[in-house]
């Protein structure tokens, strides 16, 4: 009895990892500016954004009964999280110099600005 309650409680566990992995796939691609996109080669930035909003949304409605819904079938969670994996893995370091982005202060640093 005790092994029923550990397989639902990693099973509830680990679509909730894929939900986190789908939630920040889509929110990094979605605060990344689309030129970086075309100028890695990669697709675009409308075509991630839907790729992993989809994913995010399969994830969140493959959560288990306890604190979700279980609408959908695990195996459709997993390529939620093989579209988040792709995209966090191969396309985001493809377009992170082209993000502009530079440190914590988004490229300002001692020589810009400051005192």
């Amino acid at each position: 009895m005790i092994f029923g309650n550990v397989q639902v409680v990693l099973f509830l566990l680990f679509t909730l990892v894929i939900l986190v992995l789908a939630v920040w796939a889509l929110v990094d691609a979605l605060r990344r500016p689309a030129a970086a996109y075309v100028a890695a080669g990669k697709q675009t930035k409308q075509i991630w954004s839907i790729i992993l909003g989809i994913a995010t949304a399969v994830a969140f409605f493959s959560v288990p009964p306890p604190l979700g819904l279980g609408a959908f079938p695990t195996f459709l969670a997993l390529l939620s999280a093989v579209a988040a994996i792709v995209y966090l893995v191969d396309v985001r370091p493809a377009i992170a110099p082209h993000s502009g982005r530079r440190g914590p202060r988004g490229g300002q640093g001692p020589t810009r600005g400051g005192w």
